[in-house]
């Protein structure tokens, strides 16, 4: 029984982590996207993150079943709740990816090329970086290098927070008739979702962090 409980573990890890790399893949072809607006490449990208739903739900499924069948204890237990609450993340996670690639779809080719290079490009790039280090810590399993990461996740969140307020701080200079308000208003609304990626991932980090430490939720 013990076996077949590790397995079930580790097919639960592995599909997790399959969600994750598709999020990732996901993201670094938004930012090859954004360099010139590719619309292929964002469409592409939707690929990536595609019946994520159900893919949660089959992992909620196993997660369920693994609670009935095994009683999972102490850090066994950590894994099995951390990897439900991961599936939310990683469902609003790409959720929020797909709003970033439809609403920057429609505003990119209006945005001049010195605007993306100076704050969206950035700000993605810490968004990819943010994801990748947080896949990555799946399977780490020593607790200083685990939270070493988490922190790392932690610097890239918040250098989209601060990218995301500079480019807010510049909106009424950048736009000096309304249209070019209206036009900046629609690609702050898409740059958000991007900052909230980072989010997400921030907040899988967490759980990845109580999984081998325990403690608190801090989100």
């Amino acid at each position: 029984m013990l076996q077949n409980f590790t397995n079930s573990l580790e097919n639960i890890k592995n599909k997790v982590s399959d969600i994750g790399n598709g999020l990732l893949s996901a993201n670094e072809l938004i930012l090859e996207a954004l360099k010139d607006c590719n619309t292929d490449k964002f469409n592409e990208a939707k690929g990536f993150i595609k019946n994520i739903s159900s893919k949660t739900d089959e992992i909620d499924n196993e997660i369920i079943k693994v609670l009935a069948l095994y009683t999972p204890e102490a850090r066994d237990l950590r894994r099995v709740v951390a990897y439900m609450k991961i599936t939310n993340e990683l469902s609003r996670a790409c959720a929020n990816t797909r709003s970033f690639i439809k609403g920057f779809t429609d505003v990119c080719a209006d945005v001049d090329t010195k605007t993306i290079k100076e704050y969206t490009l950035p700000m993605q790039t810490s968004t990819v970086k943010a994801i990748k280090t947080t896949i990555n810590m799946i399977n780490i399993d020593d607790s200083d290098e685990i939270q070493e990461c988490y922190n790392d996740v932690l610097i890239e969140e918040n250098k989209t927070d601060d990218l995301y307020e500079m480019v807010e701080a510049n909106l009424h200079n950048l736009a000096k008739e309304l249209d070019e308000f209206e036009k900046f208003y629609r690609m702050l609304r898409a740059l958000r979702k991007s900052g909230k990626i980072a989010d997400r991932a921030s907040s899988i980090a967490n759980l990845l962090v109580y999984i081998q430490i325990g403690g608190n939720f801090q989100k």
